[in-house]
């Protein structure tokens, strides 16, 4: 469980006070825990719910599909939000489109299949909320990318930008993790500076950064 976020005993804490997933999310958990198909925590698709109730967000932007599971916790924390999320791999889309319609969410979930970085440009639309959880060492290209579809007042929310804690100390970087480490701090730099926003970073999960678009 250890992410080197927080203490074992604090996860542990959080996570009981959760309330537990229903019906396909927590097949979808189940799914997830025999296949390791990396997923959000559940303190971080809790967070997601809060943001959504706060933000009601209309349109919705996902880059990083996986098997759908985020996409199914936001459509079904708001009935009236539509999300268009992207995926590159094609076995992922295939699970995905699968877990949306055992959902029947299918009318308001829409999967582009493609590579982020290509279909971000060819994208058309405004987005209220738009949740990054893909490539990471691709991150400041996804927001550069993103920044342009985002409504004002709009949120950005990217997903393990703490990366087991590495990002945080040297101590902790795996020699092969080097890059995405570097290029995860040169992107937590990159929001905190940026002109038109303020983000923050939250020590939960792997890690969530929120960036606010103002008007």
């Amino acid at each position: 469980m250890s992410s080197n976020i927080n203490e074992d005993f604090i996860v542990e804490y959080i996570r009981s006070l959760t309330p537990k997933r229903e019906g396909i999310l927590e097949e979808l958990e189940e799914y997830v825990s025999e296949h390791f198909v990396p997923i959000v925590e559940p303190e971080v698709a809790q967070l997601l719910r809060v943001i959504l109730k706060l933000k009601n967000p209309k349109e919705i932007l996902e880059v990083g599909t996986a098997i759908g599971y985020s996409s199914i916790v936001m459509a079904s924390t708001l009935d009236s939000c539509k999300i268009t999320t992207i995926e590159r791999r094609e076995d992922m889309i295939e699970l995905a489109k699968e877990n949306i319609e055992k959902a029947k969410m299918s009318d308001r979930i829409k999967i582009i299949s493609g590579d982020a970085e290509e279909v971000l440009d060819e994208i058309e639309g405004k987005y209220d909320l738009i949740f990054m959880d893909a490539a990471k060492g691709q991150y400041i290209s996804f927001f550069e990318k993103a920044k342009k579809l985002l409504n004002e007042n709009g949120l950005i929310i990217s997903d393990n930008v703490l990366f087991k804690g590495m990002v945080a100390s040297d101590e902790l970087v795996i020699r092969r993790k080097k890059t995405i480490v570097k290029r995860l701090r040169s992107y937590l730099e990159y929001i905190n500076d940026i002109e038109g926003f303020t983000s923050c970073i939250i020590p939960i999960g792997d890690g969530v950064a929120l960036t606010f678009r103002e008007e």
